[in-house]
């Protein structure tokens, strides 16, 4: 196996004004102005073995060492070993990245790298895709020389957080989730400690996972290398409650898992296996599978009542409460912002509460049997339903949160290929139907649009007359856009944001009192949904999956003959017979909540701002 997908040969735009000669294994090249040996390599076609560095976050620290070449460069002593991910080109530079001499300094490193790495990769859920089982056979190495138990498992695992798990046994230092949590998401929770061997992520101030500043929104998982970051399994939990015969298990799967779970079969990315999901769950064993959507359409209609009422006070703007990743951030980055947070519970918080209330009291089931099961794409919710307001008499909305890299890893284990799955179809008769509007839930923009959709019918008792509102469509980190929805309210002025970087910026905006906003969609994660923390990984590779699942979610909404949350035939049966009206006093008490003040106060010493300054490896 090869540590990167075989690169296409130079076939893209010429390299233009400036080029540069050299050559490369023995055969003359040319690279643009200050390429990097690695990029230039991989344009032409030349595989070399990477660990620390990702291209897609504009990650290249030179730390591992995995990528040495040797170099003859004018001017210079030749044969120089030099990081190829950090090695600008020189014209005419002569590059070997294959002689015996680098073959063996590449071992050698990812030797080094194995000396304090836990050597239990058969049981590590990265095991068969793990990037450094990749790189340590495409080097050759057959043994390992330097393995030093005691050291390994000295560096130890902070399992305190309900979503996350690191384990610092696998970390292998590569510095990828320090750089995406402080310069992708600006929540700046890890940080590199020590010296030499003792060199290690951690967390600001030594705080535990719990503890600390992080925000749980999983992308630090995405992009780790090896499996030293992942999600709290929690599948045995889940195979109890199938496997129960007192138990009534209810499973529900959010919007974005339908299209972002093919893929870990062999099918195209962006496939919607809805219907495989269904019949793989009824395979387990589950009960009642129900669809996320559905309480997306519900959330839509607490919302958009909700900020009907909003807009006629002072305060404003009110931020959409959907993403668990979102509101940890505002509670421990923004709590001065939490009063224009909406009161409104996730989607996965409204069908659990729904599915211990309404849904037993229609199918005559003792609400105590039941035990909700989410399959969530995402890593906060995990954190998400352990919140004790999440609860009622310490029974909990939500009993046990999936990712869908667990359920991939169930599948698997009970023998259900998805290729092979014959679909099956919703056919709970109160709470599995969806409109195209709570499909959409799942990418970045997709809340806002829902939400007007049926703003503009309380408001006016009619229709939006264009149902796609393209200027909500964009994928900028941050969008504004004006929307007429008309009668009293006139137009209501909304943003977008998706990953925690541009959230910040319009967070200070508002925090300064220059954000003229009526309503500010939130999504933690770039791309939103469809890219959560929980979704699947790819190798060498960040979200590059984001827009084949966006597009696959609009189609959904375009095919579903229902395409607003009022008009849901079971969304209204669930007013009619249960709730009342959308904000009533019984709606309010089971679908809304509220937030805490949890801020973490971080602060960087001098020392602590030059290691950061100083982090980088000198390059030649």
């Amino acid at each position: 196996m090869s540590p990167t997908p075989t690169p296409p040969a130079e076939t893209a735009a010429p390299v233009g004004a400036g080029a540069i000669g050299l050559t490369l294994d023995g055969r003359a090249v040319t690279a643009r102005p200050e390429e990097t040996i690695l990029a230039c390599a991989r344009r032409h076609g030349v595989i070399i073995p990477t660990l620390c560095e990702m291209n897609d976050i504009d990650h290249a620290p030179g730390t591992c060492r995995v990528c040495v070449v040797e170099i003859d460069s004018p001017g210079h002593e030749p044969g120089q070993l030099v990081a190829s991910c950090a090695t600008p080109v020189r014209a005419g530079m002569s590059v070997r990245t294959r002689s015996r001499r680098v073959r063996d300094a590449q071992r050698l490193q990812v030797e080094l790298l194995l000396a304090d790495h836990n050597q239990d990769c058969a049981t590590c859920v990265r095991h068969g895709n793990c990037e450094l089982q990749d790189v340590a056979q495409h080097v050759g190495v057959t043994g390992n020389r330097f393995f030093d138990r005691a050291r390994t498992f000295g560096r130890g695992i902070d399992d305190t957080s309900p979503a996350m798990i690191r384990d610092m046994t696998k970390c292998i230092r590569c510095q990828r989730c320090v750089t995406v949590c402080r310069d992708g998401q600006t929540v700046d929770a890890l940080v590199v400690t020590g010296t030499g061997q003792d060199t290690a992520i951690g967390l600001h101030h030594g705080l535990s996972q719990r503890e600390s500043s992080c925000v749980a929104c999983g992308q630090c998982v995405l992009v780790c290398p090896t499996g030293a970051l992942g999600e709290r399994d929690e599948t045995e939990r889940v195979l109890d409650y199938l496997f129960d015969p007192e138990i009534v298990t209810v499973v529900q799967f959010a919007p974005a898992v339908r299209v972002g779970f093919g893929e870990e079969f062999g099918l195209p990315p962006g496939t919607n296996v809805e219907g495989q999901i269904i019949g793989a769950l009824r395979r387990l064993g589950a009960d009642i599978v129900l669809d996320t959507n559905f309480a997306a359409d519900l959330v839509v209609m607490e919302e958009s009542a909700e900020l009907l009422r909003r807009l006629g006070g002072q305060r404003r703007p009110t931020f959409t409460s959907c993403c668990p990743a979102w509101i940890n951030f505002a509670e421990r980055h923004y709590p001065d912002l939490l009063p224009l947070l909406s009161s409104t519970k996730s989607p996965q918080q409204c069908l659990g509460v729904i599915a211990k209330t309404y849904l037993p009291e229609r199918m005559g089931i003792d609400p105590a049997r039941i035990r909700v099961i989410s399959i969530m794409p995402c890593t906060a919710k995990k954190d998400e339903r352990t919140r004790p307001q999440l609860s009622a008499d310490g029974v909990a909305e939500i009993d046990v949160v999936l990712t869908t890299r667990e359920f991939a890893r169930l599948l698997r284990r009970q023998g259900i290929d998805l290729r092979q799955q014959a679909p099956s179809s919703f056919d709970n008769p109160y709470m599995s139907a969806y409109s195209g509007a709570g499909a959409i839930f799942g990418t970045t923009g997709g809340v806002m649009e829902a939400a007007v959709r049926t703003m503009f019918h309380l408001v006016n008792g009619g229709e939006l007359p264009q149902i796609e509102l393209d200027q909500l469509r964009g994928f900028d980190g941050a969008r504004i856009a004006t929307i007429p929805v008309g009668g009293a309210v006139g137009t209501v002025k909304v943003a977008m944001c998706h990953g925690l970087r541009p959230t910040r910026a319009i967070c200070e905006a508002v925090r300064a009192g220059t954000a003229d906003f009526d309503f500010i969609e939130i999504m933690a994660c770039p791309g939103g949904c469809v890219d959560g923390g929980g979704t699947l990984r790819s190798k060498k590779a960040y979200l590059p999956y984001a827009l084949k699942r966006r597009e696959t979610l609009f189609a959904i909404d375009r095919a579903t003959p229902v395409r607003q949350s009022h008009n849901n035939p079971q969304i209204q049966a669930l007013y009619r017979d249960f709730l009342g009206t959308p904000y009533s006093e019984k709606a309010h008490g089971l679908l809304h909540t509220y937030y805490t003040d949890r801020a973490v106060e971080m602060s960087l010493t001098v020392k602590q701002v030059w290691q950061d300054i100083t982090m980088s490896t000198m390059v030649y």
